[in-house]
């Protein structure tokens, strides 16, 4: 632990050093660049002590994420400023070597002295993360989106033709400080009078207990004509704490289980259903979570036996990685799997229809909306919470509404 934050706090003053050859190109007056100095040591201090405060006994709190929030909207801006400087020092190298061993008639010395206009540029980037990153805490993080998704499948039973499906996801109910913009979130969820609600995981980040001051909030979500029903996420098995006895952890499993069932949701444990509906029914199978490189309790094959390639069927799996892995591979053919679990990272770009990008595609292929092979789909949720980061940049909150289409989509 000693030894990870000493590299993390070198890390950062070696930050910190570039950071301040800008302001220092661009600033001259002493008293301004001593206050910056005083300023950037104490959140430096601040930051690397909260961080040794860390329990894992209690895991995430409102402090470590005010913690995290502060690093990244102190840090991400400073980073930015780091590689604009770090490649004008590229150039400034390889401009003195050049000046220095073949024309060293100016005798100027080895290295050029740094430009103000690289500084100014760094520092106008660098404003571009910040203000992002206090949007996101502030706004972003609340800032729900309904996303409309039609999905076209021609061996869906007739009578489901158009049926509706809200899809909810990483509630992360720990992470909540604002009960007006979660009570917003559930009239919209309410709003769009689906035929059946799916909350695919993440009801807390850890405790049971986080989810008590939201368990009324919660129940004020309407069940539809088909019923609610839910899967675990990773964070519903407490795997990121350390406890003080495996009974406490597994009693804590138990009434994070429980959590489901008092808001008024079936959860679904390695199995799965019917939704019936004029005569024709479709299956809905659930299961526990499995991740490439998480928690792999989920059981796909208990969790669909019985059922065949020609059942249509609708998988909730919290981690896309199950999807990628083996899903998409099954011999049963599963229709349409609905996951969460990304986030999105909480930070990127999104154009709707023309552009998206987040870090989170470099860990996750599917990672954020609708992707398809040879007929099977996956779609993955943004999250309706927050965790780690309090806040949200580009990617915004989601609660999704999937419209079920029997047929070929016509280009």
């Amino acid at each position: 632990m000693i030894l990870r934050l000493l590299f993390f706090g070198i890390v950062l003053f070696v930050i910190e050093l570039y950071a301040y050859q800008a302001f220092r190109t661009l600033i001259k007056l002493k008293w301004v660049l001593v206050s910056y100095q005083i300023i950037s040591l104490a959140l430096f201090v601040f930051i690397i002590y909260s961080f040794t405060l860390f329990d894992r006994s209690v895991g995430q709190t409102k402090q470590t994420m005010f913690t995290m929030g502060l690093l990244l909207l102190v840090y991400v801006p400073k980073i930015v400023m780091s590689i604009i400087l770090l490649g004008e020092d590229v150039f400034r190298i390889a401009a003195g070597a050049v000046n220095y061993f073949i024309d060293n008639s100016a005798n100027t010395g080895f290295l050029p002295s740094r430009r103000k206009f690289v500084s100014q540029v760094g520092l106008g980037l660098a404003a571009i993360p910040f203000l992002s990153l206090i949007y996101g805490i502030f706004e972003g993080k609340y800032n729900y989106k309904v996303v409309k998704q039609a999905i076209h499948f021609p061996d869906l039973p007739d009578a489901f033709d158009g049926f509706t499906i809200t899809q909810i996801s990483d509630v992360h109910s720990g992470s909540f400080d604002d009960p007006e913009k979660i009570n917003y979130a559930i009239d919209l969820v309410n709003e769009q009078n689906s035929d059946l609600i799916l909350f695919t995981g993440d009801i807390v980040n850890t405790h049971a207990k986080e989810m008590n001051p939201w368990i009324e909030t919660f129940n004020r979500i309407e069940k539809p004509q088909y019923g609610k029903y839910s899967v675990l996420g990773n964070h519903d098995y407490g795997e990121y704490v350390t406890w003080p006895t495996q009974v406490a952890k597994d009693e804590n499993f138990e009434a994070i289980k429980n959590l489901y069932d008092q808001i008024g949701f079936t959860l679904l444990l390695n199995e799965h259903t019917f939704i019936e509906k004029d005569g024709d029914k479709i299956a809905l199978v659930g299961v526990e979570n499995w991740g490439h490189n998480f928690k792999q309790a989920g059981d796909l094959k208990k969790a669909s036996q019985h059922l065949t390639k020609e059942d249509f069927k609708i998988l909730m799996s919290h981690d896309p990685s199950h999807w990628d892995h083996v899903v998409q591979h099954d011999e049963k053919h599963f229709h349409l799997t609905l996951s969460g679990h990304t986030h999105g990272m909480q930070f990127g770009i999104e154009i709707p229809g023309y552009f998206k990008w987040s870090l989170a595609q470099y860990v996750y292929k599917q990672w954020a909306g609708l992707y398809e092979n040879l007929g099977r789909y996956v779609y993955v949720n943004r999250g309706f919470g927050f965790h780690a980061y309090p806040g949200r940049v580009g990617i915004m909150p989601e609660i999704t509404v999937i419209q079920l289409i029997k047929g070929e989509k016509l280009v």
